[in-house]
């Protein structure tokens, strides 16, 4: 355990961050699965609707800093071309 004060801060703040970080991951991860299923189910309107809220909770997750730009660009275009190959 640390024994300096900033560093015990550090050791906090850092452990919230990964929580959130998680948590964050995890909401794309589930959102990114609902759009694979709609795929897998062959239904084009829900797959659009789930192409869009998922697309919105990457961009989040982008712009907190949880992922980086060209990873929340791969993840969005790997999900659209599911979509649109349907």
């Amino acid at each position: 355990m640390a024994n300096i004060k900033s560093a015990k801060k550090r050791i906090k703040t850092s452990a919230k961050r990964a929580e959130r970080n998680k948590a964050v991951r995890s909401s794309v991860k589930t959102a990114m699965k609902k759009v694979y299923a709609a795929v897998e189910s062959s239904d084009k309107t829900a797959a659009e609707e789930a192409l869009k809220a998922a697309v919105g909770t990457i961009e989040k997750a982008g712009s907190k800093g949880v992922y980086k730009k060209n990873n929340v660009s791969r993840k969005v275009s790997h999900l659209a071309k599911a979509v649109n190959k349907m």
